[in-house]
């Protein structure tokens, strides 16, 4: 099954849930107003029965004014016991329900968790794209040359890149001709299915799992990015999601370079109980780096993240700094570093992926980390970074939270970006 196959049938289910869910409240109400009237009807007879029966019994002279009144004590105390019985029946009942209710909910939390993560930070994106999508579709009469200048014009704007948008427009003049788009509706379908499926298919024999050294041995992280990218805050959530996961995390504070670097990484180490290996400030980070190794090594941690300084795309020296650093990190670790993960920020839309460009050709990059989606209307960047770099994205960022780092997954990520878009 496509990816898109698979998009299509998670709406499908969701629209289902979603009726099915209305469906029960409305019945739930009826059933409530239903039996809110039987109380009120058996409350109305037990009162009626109570109020003739004693006098009817005192007229035709069965009992006398003594006997009636104890008859009456008897009758009303069958009254005030019966309905507390009701009442005492019903409350087990509804704290069951309620256990029942709990329970499921509980379980549908844990289900939908990261599909909820995805939809609320793709909202922005989300609405982006179907801002644009419908002003291009609002101009549509033909699928006509001016129809593919325009396509190839909304999709740039949506940051796919303009690779991507061109190689989209191309597949499309065929396709569209094929499957006899001409409502509105149909070309956009089909626009999106062709964007997903040339998103799958530049993701063949892609590896987006984290790569790992043999149990008992230490993984080595490096982290590479610009300034203000959100570096270092992602450092501090991952050792905080591995720390939490039971494993030992060892920090280096590699970048000397940038004042206060040291410190912000301290600061995360603190929050996640993870120490941090740090030289004087503009220490050699070479040193740091050895320095980080060698405990890592020694005390058997099984995970060390090491923070590089961020202007390395500018600076030929820092360049060299770089690959200086792996050289020692190689030295004392022949297989390391086992990742190499670049971090961009999805709000700087192409400048992200030159970046990535630059980055990759000076280092082994082995995945992205995007930072700050949640800020950003243009989700297009996943599709350029994909089909320009051939990098997976491996860690997607929807905000300030530990929490808020997760996984990156393609098939919660395509339909938090179109889910609105595509008809069921």
């Amino acid at each position: 099954m496509g990816l898109f196959d698979i998009f299509r049938k998670k709406k499908n289910e969701t629209v289902e849930q979603e009726s099915a869910s209305e469906s029960t409240e409305i019945l739930s109400e009826s059933e409530s107003n239903s039996d809110a009237s039987e109380d009120e009807q058996s409350t109305a007879v037990s009162e009626n029965t109570s109020a003739v029966t004693q006098p009817m019994m005192e007229q035709v002279g069965l009992v006398n004014e003594d006997e009636a009144k104890i008859w009456q004590e008897a009758l009303d105390k069958q009254k005030i016991s019966t309905p507390q019985l009701t009442e005492t029946e019903t409350e087990t009942e509804t704290e069951t329900e309620t256990e029942t209710e709990t329970e499921t909910e509980t379980e549908t939390e844990t289900e939908t968790t990261e599909q909820q993560i995805y939809d609320a930070g793709l909202k922005k994106s989300r609405t982006g794209f179907a801002d644009r999508f419908n002003r291009f579709l609002a101009n549509f009469r033909s699928v006509d040359e001016n129809f593919f200048e325009d396509l190839e014009e909304t999709l740039v704007g949506a940051d796919v890149g303009f690779d991507m948008a061109i190689k989209i427009s191309d597949e499309l003049r065929e396709e569209v001709k094929l499957k006899n788009a001409k409502r509105k509706e149909d070309v956009r379908d089909v626009i999106i299915k062709k964007m997903v499926d040339l998103y799958e298919a530049d993701g063949i024999n892609e590896d987006a799992t984290m790569n790992f050294a043999p149990k008992g041995q230490t993984t080595v992280i490096l982290f590479v990015g610009v300034n203000g990218v959100g570096k270092t805050t992602t450092i501090g959530k991952l050792a905080s999601k591995y720390q939490k996961a039971g494993k030992s995390v060892l920090l280096a504070a590699a970048d000397t370079f940038r004042a206060g670097a040291t410190k912000q990484l301290q600061e995360w180490g603190e929050r996640a109980h993870v120490p941090v290996v740090a030289g004087k400030e503009k220490a050699d980070p070479a040193s740091v780096v050895f320095a980080a190794v060698e405990k890592a090594r020694d005390e058997n941690y099984d995970v060390l993240f090491v923070d590089t300084a961020g202007r390395l795309q500018n600076n030929v020296n820092l360049m060299q700094e770089l690959e200086k650093m792996k050289r020692i990190i190689q030295r004392e670790i022949p297989e390391a570093p086992h990742e190499v993960l670049l971090v961009l920020d999805a709000t700087t839309g192409q400048n992200a992926l030159q970046q990535a460009k630059l980055f990759k050709n000076s280092s082994d990059v082995s995945g992205i980390v995007l930072t700050k989606m949640d800020g950003t209307a243009k989700g297009g960047i996943v599709f350029a970074i994909r089909n320009e770099m051939h990098l997976p994205v491996k860690w997607i960022g929807f905000g300030e939270k530990a929490s808020d780092l997760r996984e990156f997954k393609p098939e919660e990520f395509v339909y938090g970006l179109f889910k609105e878009l595509v008809e069921s």
